[in-house]
């Protein structure tokens, strides 16, 4: 972790950029999950320091959702084929305006050559006009809104191989995604990465999740160890409010409406690794306006009981969070529900939660 050190130092150090354009620089640790931004990343995103820097799982959430596969494509070469990244997109601001901004990066590997963090420079080279909707807010019909944590533990050491994921489709569509690989530290890092890469590259040529999953597994199964996986890939349509999904071996997704709570009727899929080409089901449902879902790993209160059955009714005590969940004004409102009943310090186990409010 030596070249982190060393940009650690050199993340408080202003970088003026020629003509004055303004500048910032990030680091994200991979073992971690721990984010960090020099001051002028702040002024150009326009987020307030008090908020805290986004993580690579949220950065695409500021970005409008055609130039959200530019950004995808150059972390994924990033962090799976050891790239340097070089690329422009623009970021929704704080206040609504939208602002052209030009990142460059690379990874930072460790002694044996995986990648565990990378960082990035990023320009603020244009822009200034009025973005369409604000970020991460549900203003179009059936659009979602979406927030995410992931929780630590071990009284926040290294973290394993648990992710929460969003990624924007072509079109116009979302793909939701959480997984739970097995290890932990620098090789379960190493793994999510290619997990995550295969996720993106895959959804962007429009294979649906139950195909998409049985392309992962065959991408992990082509690794130095064996690798056990449980995932939950969720396709979700605005314009017909449909939601397209299947999962490894992985907890349902909790569907709240009208204050009630139910975890959705699994359709058949094992753990990525556990069979040798194994075929995952779809299975559609329509959500409505208001509705609230939440997608989550193992380890958010405890382990999910009857995880292997095909209708297994979900965790008690989120289920109990329904009438809360469906009366939040907002998904950020309905993660900090789930936080607060789960509890974020002195957990035994991490996990990862992300939040999806259907609007109107």
């Amino acid at each position: 972790m030596g070249q982190l050190d060393e940009a650690g130092g050199a993340l408080e150090r202003p970088r003026p950029a020629p003509g004055g354009a303004r500048t910032g620089r990030a680091e994200w640790d991979l073992l971690t999950d721990e984010a960090r931004w020099s001051p002028g990343l702040y002024a150009i995103f326009g987020r307030a320091p008090d908020d805290g820097p986004l993580t690579l799982d949220e950065l695409p959430s500021w970005l409008p959702a055609e130039d959200q596969p530019v950004l995808t494509a150059a972390v994924t070469g990033c962090l799976v084929d050891g790239r340097a990244m070089d690329c422009e997109f623009r970021v929704v601001r704080s206040d609504g305006t939208l602002r052209t901004v030009r990142m460059a990066g690379e990874p930072v590997v460790d002694a044996v050559g995986g990648t565990v963090a990378m960082w990035a420079r990023i320009e603020d080279v244009g822009g200034g006009r009025r973005a369409p909707v604000p970020p991460r807010r549900a203003v179009a019909p059936g659009t979602l809104e979406l927030a995410a944590r992931l929780l630590l533990g071990g009284r926040g050491g290294a973290t394993g191989g648990k992710w929460h994921d969003v990624l924007g489709l072509p079109g116009g569509g979302v793909l939701l995604s959480v997984g739970d690989l097995s290890g932990n530290g620098a090789g379960a890092a190493a793994d999510t990465a290619t997990a995550l890469g295969g996720i993106w590259g895959i959804a962007l040529t429009g294979a649906g999740p139950g195909p998409l999953l049985g392309h992962v597994g065959h991408l992990l199964d082509r690794g130095e160890q064996p690798v056990l996986a449980s995932v939950l890939c969720c396709r979700y349509v605005p314009a017909a409010r449909t939601l397209t999904w299947a999962q490894a071996g992985h907890p349902a997704p909790l569907l709240c409406r009208d204050g009630r709570g139910r975890a959705l009727p699994r359709p058949a899929g094992p753990l990525l690794g556990a069979v040798s080409d194994a075929r995952y089901a779809e299975r559609t449902d329509r959500l409505e306006p208001g509705d609230v879902l939440v997608l989550h790993t193992d380890g958010l209160f405890s382990a999910i009981p009857g995880a292997g059955a095909p209708d297994h009714a979900g965790d008690p005590r989120l289920r109990a969070l329904a009438p809360r969940l469906s009366a939040a004004g907002s998904a950020e409102e309905a993660l900090r529900v789930i936080t607060g009943a789960c509890g974020e310090a002195d957990r035994e186990e991490e996990a990862c939660v992300l939040v999806a409010r259907v609007g109107p």
